[in-house]
């Protein structure tokens, strides 16, 4: 039987939170990692490594939330920007007016790779591991 090895859950809990944020006539920001490869945004608005994007409905065109990717075009003073946001780069997404969000490991990158198997399918480890899960708020 063959490992079925699952990817990241990060694109699937940005795109789940953004739209928690909207639908609750809050505004969505992005919390992102700028010195990760591919990271494409207005170098001026780093600060510390970091940028914090505005990704409501009226402050950018084109949005779009990408298993790879995040992709959308916006005004920072004044002058349109192509934004390009690998989605492992992305720390943190949250409402504007009450900080209510996810926050992501930032050491995590892709799932760790599926434990060894004996002939038989079963893991060769008799532990368990607990889950883990982090309180939301």
């Amino acid at each position: 039987m063959a490992e079925n090895t699952m990817g990241s859950n990060r694109p699937y809990l940005v795109r789940a939170f953004y739209e928690w944020i909207v639908d609750n006539n809050c505004t969505p920001f992005l919390l992102v990692d700028a010195t990760k490869p591919g990271v494409v945004v207005p170098t001026e608005y780093i600060k510390d490594g970091r940028i914090i994007l505005n990704l409501g409905p009226s402050a950018v065109q084109g949005l779009s939330l990408g298993n790879d990717a995040i992709m959308f075009s916006a005004r920072f003073s004044g002058r349109e920007h192509e934004l390009y946001i690998p989605v492992i780069s992305v720390i943190a997404v949250y409402a504007k007016e009450n900080g209510q969000g996810m926050v992501f490991n930032e050491g995590e990158s892709e799932p760790p790779p599926p434990s060894p198997s004996t002939p038989d399918g079963s893991a060769s480890s008799t532990t368990k591991k607990r889950p883990n899960l982090k309180v939301v708020k």
